[in-house]
């Protein structure tokens, strides 16, 4: 079972590492526009167009989204490993 909850935290890791250098990407638009940049935006976009269409960016152009779907990954993991927790035991 440790075995599962360790590889659950390493891809969640992964995955909000790849969120977060998505959105520092942003601020260097030619970045983005390389292979790894279209790369992490096939993986990360999916994911974060549903919190984009429900949280619409503040002052038109402070995009806080990102955040909530950090925080909300977050809680999903957390919420992941207890679940596994409690119908296979510890």
């Amino acid at each position: 079972m440790e075995q599962v909850e360790s590889f659950i935290g390493i891809v969640g890791s992964i995955y909000s590492y790849m969120i977060i250098i998505y959105v520092l990407m942003s601020w260097l638009p030619s970045v983005r526009e390389s292979f790894v940049g279209e790369f992490l935006g096939k993986l990360v976009e999916p994911y974060l167009k549903p919190f984009r269409r429900l949280i619409p960016p503040i002052g038109g152009m402070l995009d806080i989204s990102p955040i909530v779907a950090y925080i909300a990954l977050k809680y999903v993991l957390i919420g992941l490993v207890t679940v596994l927790e409690y119908l296979f035991g510890k």
